[in-house]
């Protein structure tokens, strides 16, 4: 670990106090190292090519247009890189569905370009996060279990 020193001014140091109280923060490092590292994700995730890293893709559609729930779970299994899936009703017409992405940047990329491009769909977000041995803030390394592997919940090899 290195100490550096940085120069900021007072209203910036007076929002990142803010930010450390508000999410709990134990120090200003740790919460200047998680902007850091929220800034350079996304492009960690695009220089690792066709090396895996994670996803979560968020979207919100019309349940009400014809035929798209259906589509949509037909793309989930079409593409490979779904992970998992949360399904929420959010009013009588509109659903929320997060799904966690695992696989190249250019498969997460395609899977989200072909969901969020579909008649009825709004809103659509993919967040990459890079794969990597570092251990995050809290000393885990975050690794996270192959779909299906051994370390999967009964019921949960190889599902949505």
């Amino acid at each position: 670990m290195q100490r550096i020193t940085i120069t900021i001014d007072d209203a910036l140091l007076a929002a990142v106090d803010r930010l450390c109280e508000r999410r709990g923060y134990d120090s200003r490092s740790e919460a200047v190292r998680d902007i850091v590292r929220g800034a350079l994700a996304p492009d960690h995730a695009a220089e690792a090519g066709l090396a895996p890293c994670y996803g979560a893709l968020s979207y919100v559609y019309s349940h009400g247009t014809r035929d798209l729930a259906r589509r949509l779970t037909d793309e989930g299994h079409h593409h490979g890189v779904s992970v998992a899936s949360l399904h929420v009703h959010l009013s009588r017409d509109d659903c929320l569905e997060v799904a966690v992405l695992r696989g190249s940047v250019p498969a997460m990329r395609s899977f989200a370009d072909t969901v969020t491009t579909q008649r009825g769909v709004r809103y659509g977000h993919l967040h990459l996060i890079p794969e990597g041995d570092e251990a995050d803030r809290h000393g885990h390394a975050g690794a996270v279990p192959e779909p299906g592997g051994a370390d999967a919940a009964p019921g949960q090899q190889g599902s949505l």
